[in-house]
């Protein structure tokens, strides 16, 4: 019996290694990009009915996972407020020490407001290079004043 999104996560991550199966061949078979199918795999988005099923046929889900891959999720998944996986902490690090350019710009560029993690894409590539591969990484969000009222 699952009782918790959790769950259904732990599945899907292990019946990929099982498989031997790569997020990018998840994405072609649900349609969408290999970044939104990976957050919804691992519980941080919400498949329409038709995507479920097509994930819980590639994973070998139980029929009750169904519902689960459907249900609005509880978004944030670290378990820790600072990361100590190595590579979250590089994100977190990245926050900390570009975070005050990144807003600072921001502003100046668009006023007083936020970049929408919704209304939101985000795409990572290989980019290849002589001295060590690089990794590419674009985040797109809307720009969202603050409303006066």
């Amino acid at each position: 019996m699952i009782v918790k999104r959790e769950q259904v996560t732990e599945m899907i991550q292990a019946a990929k290694v099982r498989k031997g199966i790569t997020w990018a061949q998840v994405a072609d078979a649900v349609g969408l990009s290999k970044e939104w199918t990976t957050a919804a795999c691992l519980g941080q988005m919400t498949f329409d009915e038709q995507q479920a099923r097509v994930v819980s046929e590639i994973f070998d889900l139980p029929e009750e996972a169904l519902a689960w891959l459907q249900a609005v999720p509880y978004k944030g998944s670290l378990p820790t407020a600072v990361p100590t996986d190595p590579l979250l902490y590089r994100w977190y690090e990245v926050v900390n020490v570009y975070g005050s350019t990144i807003k600072e710009l921001i502003h100046e560029e668009f006023g007083d407001g936020i970049m929408s993690a919704i209304d939101f894409s985000l795409d990572i590539q290989r980019q290849e290079d002589p001295h060590g591969d690089r990794v590419h990484v674009v985040l797109s969000g809307k720009f969202l004043p603050y409303k006066k009222y």
